[in-house]
């Protein structure tokens, strides 16, 4: 795919990707990897950046980055400007995650879900934005999530964090109004087949399943590199979505009275697990990867690639 960022001049452009070293971001990244970019991927452990690397095309730049440090997103920024010399678009899909009630879940893992969202956009903005301002052009994508624009029982860390995330966004967009070529974009995609579900922590009892309908990685990450051409607000991805947000808006009672069993059975539906923090405070790189064999409905493909049910699917 030919990325040019709408940029004036003909020269290679620079983007950085956070949280490049799985899922979206790993499916972003290999997108960037075989276009005209120049690329730079950036995580919080050094091991899956080299793992990443050694799995896309070219010699992406590898910067170690923990979003939830101001002192350690502007190292990594400089780190960029250093070699490059320049930044044209910064794309953000790291996450974590944890499942429980708000009260089950410890507290210093709540606030680092929370922290990466809301504390890891403002660390991305606050240092980036002046560079592009420098430049007079650029482009933020941030990846945000369904979650953002509904409430479900026992994610609610998650819940919280996208929601404030989605308030910070909006509110860099507003501010942005009067610079033309400097854009904010985000992208809330449903559930998407990444690790994300076998790494978030687990206060609830079971083990977390990707709820269909479920898109391909790669499919969000060309609407992400579809933002970096052509900059849009706001674009969700997901069939599930629009009918998702019509009934938690327009028939809240309803909603609300039926939305604890369906956690149950479509998101909590793995076999029972011990309480743990997944990677939520550290990073676990041998569990990241583009895919995790989630398919359209939510199954599990098997060792042979054939779909499996996983204990207490729908039927």
């Amino acid at each position: 795919m030919a990325l040019h960022l709408a940029a004036a001049s003909d020269r290679s452009r620079v983007v950085l990707v956070v949280g490049g070293t799985s899922g979206i971001g790993l499916a972003t990244s290999a997108l960037l990897a075989d276009s005209d970019v120049r690329l730079a991927i950036a995580a919080r452990d050094e091991v899956a950046l080299a793992r990443a690397a050694a799995a896309l095309s070219g010699d992406p730049l590898l910067v170690q980055v923990d979003l939830t440090d101001d002192a350690s997103v502007a190292a990594g920024l400089d780190a960029v400007m250093t070699t490059y010399g320049r930044i044209d678009g910064v794309v953000s899909t790291a996450q974590v995650m944890a499942y429980g009630r708000v009260e089950k879940i410890p507290a210093d893992v709540f606030d680092v879900v929370v922290q990466t969202a809301i504390q890891g956009t403002a660390h991305l903005a606050r240092e980036v934005l002046p560079i592009f301002r420098r430049q007079g052009r650029g482009t933020l994508v941030v990846v945000s999530s369904l979650l953002a624009h509904i409430a479900v029982p026992e994610m609610g860390a998650y819940n919280a964090a996208k929601w404030g995330q989605l308030g910070l966004v909006r509110a860099l967009q507003m501010e942005l109004r009067g610079e033309r070529d400097i854009h904010v974009c985000l992208v809330s995609p449903g559930a998407v087949d990444t690790p994300i579900y076998d790494q978030a922590g687990s206060y609830a009892g079971s083990a977390g399943s990707a709820p269909p309908p479920v898109v391909p990685a790669a499919r969000v990450a060309t609407a992400v590199v579809e933002c970096l051409e052509r900059p849009r607000r706001h674009v969700h991805v997901g069939p599930a979505n629009v009918a998702a947000i019509g009934a938690f808006r327009f028939l809240t009672p309803l909603y609300d009275r039926v939305a604890g069993s369906l956690v149950r059975r479509v998101v909590l539906r793995g076999p029972a697990v011990d309480r743990h923090s997944g990677n939520v405070l550290a990073a676990v790189p041998e569990q990241e990867s583009e895919s995790a064999g989630w398919t359209f409905g939510g199954r599990r493909r098997g060792a042979n690639g054939r779909p499996r049910w996983r204990r207490g699917a729908l039927r």
